[in-house]
């Protein structure tokens, strides 16, 4: 029995050989899936809030590879590695990389001279993690951590509420979120900064 996901808009569809990566034999459909993923997130939040991380280590591929580990090791084989196929979304997979240093010493450089306010840095961050897509799945519920723990981390500032919804099922407030990602993608952030605090 072969694992049957259905996806709703804005979602990255895996491929047979990311889906063999599933380590629970018992799930096949997408519920099943989500109920297993969102446990593990909670236990990579408890991570974030028990683990001392030194600042300079953040901005770094390991970390961003490790923060995805920590979400998905208990569902998925490949978790923490960057993805080996190109999808609908994102850099070539031989640019993600590359792309990531870039947006790691940009995030360095804001961080260091204060270019935007905090908030705009955790964002600024979020979206251009989400545009590079390193994952094979978990892209978006990635990046928003990321957000938090730089937020947090970096600024000693609350996280961030993303609208107080599940933003992986079908919602109002999903079309919200991803209208103001559309919005980023033009470089106008204020609807993402403000939804990530609604």
């Amino acid at each position: 029995m072969g694992l049957d996901l259905i996806y709703i808009d804005g979602q990255t569809p895996l491929d047979e050989e990311e889906k063999e990566g599933l380590l629970i034999s018992t799930v096949t459909i997408r519920e099943e899936l989500d109920e297993f993923e969102q446990q593990n997130i909670e236990e990579a939040i408890k991570w974030t809030l028990t683990t001392r991380f030194k600042l300079d280590k953040l901005f770094t591929q390991t970390f961003i590879k490790l923060v995805h580990k920590q979400m998905y090791k208990s569902v998925w084989s490949w978790a923490g590695d960057f993805r080996k196929t190109n999808k609908n979304i994102g850099v070539d997979r031989w640019q993600i990389a590359l792309e990531l240093k870039k947006l790691l010493e940009d995030a360095v450089f804001w961080t260091k001279n204060n270019t935007f306010s905090p908030d705009e840095i955790a964002i600024r961050f979020k979206h251009r993690l989400v545009s590079i897509h390193c994952f094979s799945n978990g892209n978006g519920r990635h990046s928003r951590l990321m957000a938090d723990i730089i937020i947090e981390r970096i600024f000693g500032v609350p996280v961030f509420t993303w609208g107080a919804a599940n933003l992986s099922k079908k919602s109002n407030s999903r079309v919200t979120y991803l209208r103001a990602l559309k919005l980023a993608d033009q470089g106008d952030y204020s609807a993402l900064l403000l939804f990530a605090r609604s």
